[in-house]
């Protein structure tokens, strides 16, 4: 039998060792929402983990959402209603502000990450002079996608105007491949002949962002804003898209442009890290070019900024999202993404450098940076005013229901809608 003594002395032992440990600390759970593209979904998880390791009383828990309009609607409802997340994945620019940050969002402007982040990133995650998000990857382009094998194969040069793009895509159609592979099914990539044409349209009208913002220029009444929808209508009248197009995927589209099934996916090299983790045996094989205008002396690029990482102000535990988020907008944070997946394009974290062995098409993409005067943000970035409607009038013009003409008037009236949603003077 053990003495009474010898369990009071236990006891007693026990007790002093818990009053030594101290206090145990109060774990935290965060929930954080991202859209379901496989290559954010990598990206979270791995940024994720990194950061629990280093705060191991912190658990984040990842729920997906879908992409396109859907998702739109999922973010905007849920913050609506006080149900969002203690963070969430969104777009910068323009979408940005229809969220109405000043009132939704917690101000991230003390953040010492933000130190180091670029410029021209902070200024599409502004609103009144604060900043609420940090990026969530690196810039990104928007361009087509190409299978350098068939390229090869039929001895046929990047193009520079949408001439000698349309030339490249007859010869590959008359070889028996696709040549230009479309997804209709995920509404949002439909998008890409008119948004990847705003490099041409700036280079045509430089004050069409500005006057566009205050109601004094129309895509219906500016020919060189009509030519994004020319170019849909071009593509499907040619008979040069896949079969299925208003049943496949982002993904089949990759797949096709991948594997050789078609020439060219116009798309935003943001896909360059799916490939990476759904093709990988495949990257080597995908090249990348702006989208072509009319003018081989006048070719460059529209660029995209990353979306970025956002605490609503209902966060119960907001404290903790903002060291979650300092972590993401760090080099360290920084580091992981890149890491992770294929880079996209350049980094926006100064110090966070790419590797040397980023892929085929993101070395496509370098010189279009390093050369002066080939880039420009995609209007979105410019302009607070993005109509939610532009995937589904695309798919229309796209699947030969809608002519442009009367598609460019149907996203004007969408825009109007938008614009004063947004309370813009002038509209």
């Amino acid at each position: 039998m053990t003495h009474p003594i010898k369990l009071i002395l236990a006891g007693a032992s026990a007790l002093l060792a818990l009053v030594a440990a101290g206090p145990s600390r109060a774990e935290t759970t965060l929930s954080l929402l991202i859209d379901n593209n496989p290559d954010t979904v990598a990206a979270a998880e791995a940024l994720v983990a990194a950061y629990q390791a280093k705060a191991p009383d912190v658990t984040i828990e990842i729920e997906q959402r879908p992409g396109g309009g859907e998702g739109d609607n999922i973010i905007k409802t849920r913050l609506a209603t006080g149900e969002m997340s203690d963070v969430f994945l969104y777009n910068s620019g323009s979408l940005l502000q229809a969220l109405k940050p000043t009132q939704k969002l917690v101000d991230l402007t003390g953040l010492p990450s933000q130190a180091k982040v670029d410029e021209s990133f902070k200024a599409v995650v502004s609103a009144e002079g604060k900043l609420y998000g940090v990026p969530f990857g690196t810039a990104m382009a928007g361009g087509i996608l190409y299978n350098r094998k068939i390229y090869q194969d039929l001895g046929l040069s990047v193009p520079k105007t949408w001439a000698d793009f349309m030339a490249n895509n007859a010869k590959v159609k008359a070889s028996g491949k696709v040549a230009v592979a479309q997804t209709y099914r995920d509404t949002w990539t439909s998008q890409l002949f008119v948004l990847a044409d705003y490099y041409n349209l700036h280079a045509a009208v430089p004050n069409f962002a500005a006057d566009y913002t205050a109601n004094k220029a129309k895509y219906a009444e500016t020919p060189a804003a009509m030519k994004g929808f020319e170019r849909l209508k071009d593509v499907h009248d040619a008979g040069l898209m896949n079969e299925d197009f208003g049943a496949a995927s982002y993904d089949d589209g990759l797949r096709m442009v991948s594997t050789g099934e078609a020439a060219h996916y116009p798309m935003l090299s943001f896909a360059v890290s799916a490939l990476k983790q759904n093709y990988p045996e495949n990257l080597a094989d995908v090249g990348f070019f702006a989208q072509p205008g009319d003018d081989a002396a006048v070719n460059g690029l529209t660029v995209w900024m990353p979306p970025a990482l956002y605490i609503p102000t209902s966060s119960q535990h907001a404290e903790e999202a903002r060291k979650f988020v300092d972590f993401a907008g760090s080099v360290e944070g920084c580091k992981v993404m890149v890491e992770t997946n294929a880079v996209q394009g350049p980094s926006l974290v100064d110090g966070c450098d790419l590797p040397a062995d980023v892929p085929p098409a993101i070395k496509d993409m370098l010189p279009y940076f390093e050369a002066k005067d080939k880039t420009t943000p995609a209007l979105e970035f410019v302009s607070p005013v993005k109509g939610p409607a532009l995937e589904q009038i695309t798919v229309e013009v796209g699947s030969g229901i809608r002519q442009p003409t009367d598609a460019a008037k149907l996203y004007d009236d969408d825009v109007r809608k938008q614009a004063k949603q947004l309370g813009l003077p002038n509209w």
